[in-house]
């Protein structure tokens, strides 16, 4: 691979440019409207996202066999860098966290039932779903303690635990739920997934926990659910049983990338704040833009943006080959989530009290920013993750090589 690799196409290029056109014409015009999540935004979000359809850029992180876009990790990396830059542009475009990870493991793993019946109109944007495994009782960073069980009776499972952090699940129509099958296997074939229907008897969707002072509303909501002997069809397992941990990796391998290609646009765009923000606003004699202080941040933003974006295009580019990039997808995320909250955190100072205010999109940039560092593993597992593959090749004497 070369750095030429990791170019848009003239394609691309035209794809991005449409995509940034529907941002600035239909979803930061809107983004306060969007903000206050009432009925009133409810129903903009479902206008905008028909213009989307008619558009042709609905669903870009699925293949159009699967009812999506597009397909190519690298071109979702490249699109993401638009979407990415609102709080609101991978709702409006159909793929949102956890309805985009659940439609690729169905994708991936799903019967063909199954496909009709659950992905179809996941995809299609005509219901929502929420992914299941977070439990308050065991460390979210090592999920091989889970306790939520599912026994097989006859046909069916019935399953029994307590779950949180279920993200959206307050008003989806299924969920995803990973449960313990084997307690007797070894830890990483004793889980498996199991599709949910929300309205299923003994589902109950406890609280929406707020986080960072903002409860939420549909789709931002984190969840506590609790599953009183729910009895669902052995038919709705997810792949094979035992594939729990498995089908998990696939799904939050490409989910972490998916964060920071989102991240990447939420940088640049606070980037672009505080760089013309620092030219205009005059303090002590004259521009920001004139402080030294303020010059090193631009000028560390611009590194470590440029930074990530490599990181990230390298590898989207090995996944779209068939690579797991199980280190680069680690590296980039904690690197990423750290460039994030720096980032945004320059462009609030900048911008001073005015930064706090919801005058700007900086303070909600900022409130979101905190979780990158913790959501689908936080920053000190990964670069564990990252250190012991790195450490596994230099005991097997083959050292490690930068490519």
């Amino acid at each position: 691979m070369t750095i030429t690799d990791l170019r848009p196409t003239d394609e691309v290029q035209e794809l991005k440019a449409r995509v940034r056109a529907f941002m600035e014409e239909h979803v930061y015009p809107n983004e306060q409207a969007l903000d206050r999540e009432d009925e009133e935004a409810d129903a903009l979000v479902s206008r905008l996202r028909t213009v989307a359809k008619e558009g042709g850029l609905w669903a870009p992180h699925l293949p159009p066999e699967a009812g999506g876009s597009n397909g190519s990790f690298l071109t979702y990396a490249f699109l993401n860098e638009e979407i990415g830059r609102s709080l609101w542009g991978q709702l409006i475009l159909g793929c949102q966290a956890p309805d985009a990870g659940n439609g690729e493991i169905l994708w991936q793993f799903g019967t063909d039932e199954q496909k009709e019946r659950w992905l179809r109109p996941l995809v299609a944007g005509e219901v929502r779903s929420f992914f299941s495994m977070t439990e308050p009782d065991v460390s979210g960073s090592d999920p091989t303690g889970l306790k939520t069980r599912a026994v097989r009776d006859g046909d069916e499972w019935v399953i029994d635990g307590h779950k949180w952090f279920s993200s959206g699940a307050e008003g989806a129509s299924f969920g995803i739920v990973m449960a313990v099958t084997d307690p007797n296997a070894e830890p990483h074939r004793r889980a498996t997934q199991i599709v949910v229907p929300a309205d299923t008897p003994g589902v109950e969707v406890v609280r929406a926990i707020p986080t960072m002072g903002h409860r939420g509303r549909g789709w931002t909501t984190h969840c506590e659910v609790r599953y009183t002997g729910v009895r669902v069809p052995v038919d709705n397992t997810l792949g094979e049983e035992g594939e729990g941990f498995r089908i998990a990796q696939k799904r939050l391998g490409p989910g972490r990338i998916h964060h920071v290609m989102r991240w990447l646009g939420q940088m640049q765009r606070a980037f672009e704040l505080m760089c013309s923000y620092a030219l205009e606003r005059e303090t002590f004699g004259g521009p920001l833009a004139e402080k030294q202080t303020v010059q090193n941040w631009i000028a560390d933003s611009a590194a470590e943006i440029q930074a990530c974006r490599l990181l990230t295009l390298d590898a989207a580019h090995k996944i779209d080959q068939g690579d797991e990039a199980r280190v680069e997808v680690s590296l980039i995320k904690f690197y990423a989530a750290k460039a994030l909250n720096d980032v945004v955190d320059r462009a609030v100072q900048v911008h001073g009290a005015r930064g706090l205010t919801d005058e700007t999109p900086l303070a909600g940039m900022l409130s979101q920013a905190r979780g990158a560092r913790i959501y689908d593993g936080p920053d000190e597992v990964h670069r564990m993750v990252v250190a012991r593959r790195i450490l596994k090749s230099f005991a097997a004497g083959d050292g490690w090589r930068f490519e």
